[in-house]
């Protein structure tokens, strides 16, 4: 009786060892998030390896649905709504599809969340579909890729690579209407944002007036703030003032020294050369 109980033991004990054992996945998820506009946008795929295969053409056929990765369907979430190749895409979450071809894939965005891969696709549940050109990488990409590149104010660019190929989809965002509301009930507040709109003003609105008269207004808040100084230069050598540009970028460098913050001495020095071509 004991020889068999400790038998059961050692069974149950294997048993429960071996339902412990967490092996790397052969496709690990990866969740990305990047900050973009006024909010950001979040993607989670499966990465799949080339390992030696024939991939496009072959393991992922060409002319048909795939799921962009491997395991569940990659999903995408915007926070705020954007344009996918001019296509508008509200705020939430989404299935990207897409269908390659040699020289052109096909993108989908697709509301089917809940698919399991291309298993339950409906075109009629697509909210934006486009074609976007591929073009051959160097070196070749071992491990399945999406990342956002190109990122600026407005627009940046999600990258899909694997293997020889690669391709761009570009998403922009218009925040000139939501920051613009938010400068200017801020302005009926104690604490003016002068700094902000400076900013605004001149990189996404294209106003250099209201972008002057608001740095003119930072700069007396904040007599020290070498770094406005500089702005001002800028925002008044594009408005062709270069002899006022140069004023201020004196006074940023005087600031500049006395507080030995070496780079907006030479990021000043920098702009004054460039000033005089």
């Amino acid at each position: 009786m004991y020889k068999l109980l400790l038998s059961c033991c050692i069974v149950l004990a294997a048993l429960t060892t071996t339902a412990q054992v967490k092996m790397p996945a052969p496709s690990p998820t990866q969740t990305i998030k990047q900050d973009f506009g006024t909010s950001n946008i979040e993607l989670v795929y499966s990465r799949p390896s080339v390992k030696g295969r024939k991939i496009f053409g072959d393991l992922v056929p060409y002319g048909k649905p795939w799921r962009t990765g491997a395991n569940a369907a990659t999903k995408i979430i915007f926070s705020e709504p954007v344009e996918i190749a001019g296509k508008k895409v509200d705020t939430g979450t989404y299935v990207l599809y897409t269908i390659p071809d040699k020289d052109n894939w096909e993108i989908i965005i697709n509301k089917g969340i809940t698919n399991w891969g291309v298993d339950g696709y409906k075109e009629d549940q697509d909210v934006a579909r486009f074609t976007v050109k591929t073009t051959k990488v160097k070196p070749e990409v071992e491990t399945f890729t999406i990342q956002f590149a190109n990122v600026k104010g407005q627009s940046c660019e999600l990258q899909i690579m694997w293997d020889k190929t690669s391709v761009a989809i570009p998403i922009t965002v218009n925040i000139n209407d939501k920051v613009r509301a938010q400068i200017e009930a801020a302005m009926l507040t104690e604490k003016k944002p002068y700094w902000q709109a400076a900013q605004f003003y001149r990189e996404y609105d294209n106003d250099l007036a209201k972008a002057l008269d608001n740095v003119n207004k930072a700069a007396v808040e904040n007599p020290k703030a070498f770094w406005i100084l500089l702005y001002k230069a800028r925002i008044l050598k594009e408005m062709g003032n270069l002899d006022e540009a140069k004023v201020a970028s004196d006074a940023s460098i005087a600031l500049a020294k006395d507080a030995k913050n070496d780079d907006y001495v030479k990021l000043n020095e920098d702009f004054q050369k460039e000033m005089k071509k």
